[in-house]
């Protein structure tokens, strides 16, 4: 009879082991299944705002106050000021408020808790200092737009804005679903905006360094039950905010339920930031079909946008 209460936990144990097996969907190759469409979107702002400087995270009271005033503050009748329309134009001047994007409307919840940036590392939530030589070289770069070429590849409709492609694939104003497909040999992302696509090679190899791609090249390989991607040799055009040429992305997707991946990347390049960092959010599962982003490829009409932007300047007027 000494011996129950242990077969009695060894059978909880058993079965609860079971049940997570079968809580996380896996392919026949037994690596959990990342197929799909899933979205990131969050308002939890990238860097930790100074007010909440220390708190890395909110209990759920503090949070949906949060959120319920950042939500307020985006109204057509909202706070100029707020950090959204700043960043936006505001709508003082016409520009996004909340009828015209799809953020979500919570912060994003990590190990159950809510996060005040989706920067993990370093602590305090802010980005690392900038190496000098190269932040000064990119303020030196900024307004060059005299040329249809000069605008940013975004603006254009090449890819994305705010790095929602990636890598790190990051929330942005909208758009922010991904359909994954998944086989042994190659894991494709579809993003919506833009319909980007990212090829990941399993267990391949790069490809010379002066082969540079918009997206960069991504590796994956499997540790465990976490798939990890390796991004290296970027197109000097995309420059994710102000990356240089040695940047490297290392992404880690894990399926953490049947509803959620953890999607963890650090930013490492040693030649535009002091230190490695790292963000950290979920991406969480939403009905498709993820819908074709009607941007148009090129932008065509930006020349004569411009033609018309100089000729008003050659008559005096602006």
């Amino acid at each position: 009879m000494r011996t129950l209460p242990a077969l009695i936990l060894a059978l909880v144990a058993l079965t609860g082991s079971i049940y997570g097996q079968k809580t996380i969907p896996r392919t026949p190759d037994g690596h959990p299944d990342l197929q799909g469409v899933w979205t990131n979107a969050t308002i939890t702002p990238l860097e930790r705002p100074a007010e909440l400087a220390g708190k890395a995270t909110l209990t759920d009271a503090e949070a949906k106050a949060w959120e319920q005033k950042d939500v307020q503050s985006n109204t057509l009748d909202g706070d100029v000021s707020s950090n959204f329309n700043r960043a936006t134009g505001g709508p003082g001047v016409g520009a996004y408020n909340n009828l015209f994007v799809d953020r979500g409307s919570e912060l994003a919840r990590v190990d159950g808790v809510k996060r005040t940036s989706l920067i993990a590392d370093p602590a305090d939530g802010k980005m690392p200092p900038r190496i000098a030589r190269v932040a000064a070289a990119t303020r030196a770069g900024l307004g060059s737009y005299d040329d249809v070429k000069d605008r940013p590849l975004s603006e254009r409709c090449i890819i994305g804005f705010g790095s929602t492609a990636g890598p790190p694939m990051m929330p942005v104003l909208y758009n922010n679903n991904y359909e994954i497909v998944q086989t042994a040999d190659y894991v494709m992302i579809l993003v919506e905006m833009v319909h980007d696509t990212r090829v990941i090679r399993m267990n391949g190899t790069h490809p010379p360094k002066d082969v540079r791609q918009l997206l960069g090249d991504s590796i994956g390989h499997w540790e465990g039950d976490t798939l990890v991607v390796e991004t290296t040799n970027f197109d000097p055009r995309t420059a994710f905010r102000g990356s240089s040429p040695a940047l490297r992305v290392i992404e880690r997707f894990k399926r953490v339920d049947s509803g959620t991946i953890l999607y963890r990347a650090t930013v490492d390049d040693p030649g535009a930031y002091t230190k490695q960092w790292t963000l950290e959010y979920p991406f969480v599962a939403t009905k498709g079909p993820v819908y074709e982003y009607a941007c148009h490829e090129g932008n065509y009409a930006m020349t004569d946008i411009l033609g018309g932007a100089r000729k008003l300047e050659s008559e005096g007027r602006h």
